[in-house]
């Protein structure tokens, strides 16, 4: 054998070594094990090379070719699999997957895919988003215990605790399995690492079904009508009382701020941004908002083009 043969032949063997989910699958079946939440951390963490929180492009690449080389009962390549095969296959893949269809795969799609705990897997609540930021800013002032505007590490265990409690599968979960989750969920949503959930962190770990606020209506394509203001009065006035006050003023607010701020904000942001608000309203000081103040706003918002969002 030349040289040449012996360097191709030793990448194979490299690259058939290197294949990271073969571990991953049962010796005989062929099966995915069930992931441990380390391990499912461990996958992603090794697939998201750039730690950007998607894996797209390259790094979807590489995971689809050893996804499928994986399952094959004989030691294969990754590079067994063709590009017209990876091709077909991301084109499944994602249309399966990929539920908000930005051609990338975020750590809750890669969730829906392996095989996990399934306490661990309640956690991502795929069925049950909030209904609105109201509810979100609620479960935020119950948890934020010592109103530093974050949530700590302890704070977020005890969320945690509850929202198994919630689904009645708290008697499964050992105070050690809470400390893994806890530290997994940190892993996974503390995108600056600083060891506590700010704001915009939070938001990605407890989803809302729809922020209403980017809905094309309020970024000036159409006229707004007298029943667009009122849908978005009645979504934040939970209580009916005819202000959009407290935990409905925060919730508002923060979808406000998500159309300027986009994934990066904290508490102290908000608290700016409300300042900003009411002051730009006017008269009222007193922590409401009016149907005529709403109305402003999204007069307001209506009348600045997307490249002007900023």
């Amino acid at each position: 054998m030349d040289s040449a043969a012996a360097a191709a032949a030793k990448r194979v063997q490299i690259e058939k070594a290197h294949n990271f989910m073969r571990q991953y699958r049962d010796p005989e079946s062929r099966e995915l094990k069930k992931l441990s939440a380390n391990q499912f951390m461990d996958v992603w963490a090794h697939y998201d090379k750039d730690g950007n929180g998607y894996i797209e492009g390259t790094e979807l690449d590489g995971f689809l070719r050893e996804f499928v080389a994986s399952a094959n009962a004989t030691d294969i390549s990754p590079e067994a699999v063709t590009d017209t095969m990876l091709e077909e296959l991301k084109s499944c893949f994602m249309e399966a997957y990929d539920d908000n269809q930005d051609g990338k795969i975020d750590i809750r799609e890669l969730a829906q895919l392996l095989p996990m705990e399934e306490n661990f897997l309640l956690l991502f609540r795929f069925d049950n988003p909030l209904e609105s930021s109201v509810e979100f800013m609620k479960i935020w002032r119950e948890y934020d215990t010592d109103n530093s505007g974050y949530i700590e590490a302890d704070e977020l265990k005890n969320f945690l605790r509850d929202l198994l409690k919630e689904a009645k599968k708290i008697n499964d979960v050992s105070e050690d399995k809470l400390i893994e989750y806890t530290d997994t969920m940190l892993q996974v949503f503390d995108a600056n690492k600083d060891g506590r959930l700010q704001l915009s962190e939070m938001a990605k770990l407890l989803p809302v079904k729809e922020n209403f606020l980017c809905r094309q209506v309020f970024k000036g394509a159409t006229k707004l009508t007298k029943e667009d203001i009122e849908k978005v009065f009645s979504l934040y006035d939970r209580d009916n009382s005819g202000t959009i006050e407290n935990e409905e003023l925060k919730g508002f607010l923060k979808d406000l701020l998500e159309l300027v701020k986009k994934d990066d904000y904290d508490a102290q942001d908000l608290a700016a941004f409300e300042e900003t608000i009411m002051r730009g309203v006017g008269h009222d000081k007193h922590g409401k908002i009016s149907r005529k103040e709403l109305t402003m706003i999204l007069l307001t918002l209506a009348k600045i083009s997307p490249d002007d969002e900023q």
